[in-house]
């Protein structure tokens, strides 16, 4: 076995398709982040500074057996797309067996972090320091399927929002529903009402970074069916109450950017609109969207499969692994205190770190 790196617009035609054939063999492969187009339009959008965007691929017997892209720095790596990105995995043959420390090497680095990698990758798993869950919407068996899969558990969210749509429309007009939109307005808009979002809440606004911008729009253009951007929108009357701005893969849309107008808060149009995106997906080629983690209300009553994903990092012996390890002690330490929230407040603040380093790397 031997692992080259190359740069993902060196990929040859022939290892994209090798790619996303690995991907299908696997349905926890089956999401956009873990694509090639993914890597090569992260690459694009980072322009000059994305000389560190790099693409592990593992060969044995002369065949392509393995993908991993990965953002390198001078002695750090992260995940493609970082902080952008939602998932993390080496896309490999089934039971191809790599050891992460060789990627490392691979990649040149002295340590790699992962954010969320798939809980599946066994390889990972003695160097994960936290585990979560990404929610999921199976739509296999369509809408009215799914519908009363969940009313039979007992799920309120659906009538809640049926009733604040009959309300809306008694009140207002008839909510609208589009898919794929191609209004750069409504795009616009969006990321307007997102960055306000962010900045309400204190959180860091992603979209400073002009990188960020150049990815979302690049996958705003994007006319691949098999992956980019979709971006689904509500309007009520002539007003747009609410969009989504979504990636999506082969069978996989993945939610990403949401966000709505304040004016229109007591009718939930973004919860609205989700449900107008699985009545959609009835009859296309995508059944599954993946809500992300998170424990909100809406994603623990409108999923009904998770996915399992980890935190953590594969380090060799450096500065660089001793520095995440004293890191990953303190949060350890702090969470073990009878402190409140404020034994979270460590952890947070590795997170803030990671995404200020992701954001910076591509600058």
């Amino acid at each position: 076995m031997s692992i080259d790196v190359i740069r993902p617009r060196d990929l040859t035609a022939a290892q994209v398709a090798r790619w996303s054939e690995l991907q299908r063999v696997d349905p926890a492969f089956d999401s956009p982040f873990l694509s090639p187009q993914w890597a090569r339009t992260v690459e694009r959008a980072q322009a000059e500074s994305a000389r560190g965007l790099q693409v592990a691929v593992v060969k044995q017997d002369g065949r392509d057996v393995g993908f991993m892209a990965a953002r390198l720095g001078a002695y750090t790596a992260l995940p493609a797309g970082a902080p952008m990105c939602d998932y993390q995995a080496l896309v490999a043959e089934p039971g191809l067996s790599v050891d992460p420390h060789d990627l490392v090497h691979a990649f040149g680095v002295h340590r790699f972090d992962f954010s969320a990698m798939l809980e599946s990758q066994a390889a990972f798993a003695p160097y994960a320091r936290g585990r979560t869950v990404s929610r999921v919407v199976d739509m296999a068996g369509g809408w009215g399927a799914y519908e009363a899969e969940r009313r039979a558990a007992g799920v309120g969210l659906i009538k809640d929002i049926e009733k604040k749509r009959r309300k809306v429309t008694k009140d207002l007009a008839t909510p609208v529903f589009n898919a794929f939109s191609r209004s750069s307005g409504d795009f616009e808009r969006m990321i307007g009402w997102k960055r306000d979002q962010l900045r309400a809440t204190h959180q860091t606004d992603i979209f400073e970074t002009p990188w960020t911008q150049r990815l979302l729009r690049e996958l705003f253009d994007s006319r691949d069916p098999e992956f980019g951007g979709a971006l689904f929108t509500l309007h009520i009357g002539d007003k747009l109450a609410a969009a989504h701005f979504h990636v999506h893969g082969r069978r996989t849309v993945h939610a990403w950017i949401i966000a709505h107008d304040p004016a229109f808060e007591r009718y939930s149009p973004g919860m609205m609109l989700f449900l107008d995106v699985l009545r959609w997906m009835d009859g296309t080629p995508y059944s599954r969207l993946d809500l992300g983690c998170g424990d909100q209300r809406f994603k623990q009553e409108l999923s009904n499969a998770v996915q399992g994903v980890t935190q953590g990092f594969v380090g060799v012996p450096s500065a660089a692994d001793l520095v995440r390890r004293a890191a990953y002690g303190v949060v350890a330490a702090a969470e073990a205190l009878p402190l409140g929230p404020a034994s979270h407040l460590p952890a947070k603040a590795l997170r803030r770190m990671d995404q200020w380093r992701g954001l910076r790397i591509a600058r």
